[in-house]
């Protein structure tokens, strides 16, 4: 459900859209209220956190 007026177009997903982004910040805005940041962080319009969800580090690419 969106809480933003005007109401989201419907979609096939259920997954909220970005309606503000601020990729200079690292965050963006979702139409449910989230705010979700560029490290996968999360703050949620009831005001809890998720905390950002990081897959191990070995898996990350090495520069040569």
């Amino acid at each position: 459900m969106c809480s933003h007026r005007p109401s989201c177009p419907a979609t096939d997903s259920c997954a909220p859209h970005v309606v503000a982004a601020h990729p200079e910040q690292g965050w963006n805005l979702l139409c449910d209220g989230t705010i979700a940041f560029d490290d996968t962080g999360e703050l949620l319009p009831d005001g809890s956190v998720v905390a950002p969800h990081r897959g191990p580090a070995e898996r990350l690419a090495v520069a040569a």
